[in-house]
């Protein structure tokens, strides 16, 4: 299976029961949130510079 035929599986299944939707969406939230507070806790100070700085350094930004 190609990687297009993956994403046509997908999208045909999400339009069968869009719950795939709201797990997905879950997911992302919560590896949101846990990046945002091990980011808080590694730069106290001035966090969203740091981050950013840290970030580019491991070519990531």
């Amino acid at each position: 299976m190609k990687d297009i035929d993956y994403v046509q599986l997908y999208a045909e299944k999400m339009k069968e029961d869009n719950t795939l939707f709201k797990q997905q969406k879950k997911l992302i939230e919560a590896q949101l949130h846990g990046s945002s507070s091990l980011f808080r806790k590694m730069f106290s100070q001035n966090f969203k510079m740091q981050a950013r700085e840290y970030l580019r350094k491991r070519g990531l930004l």
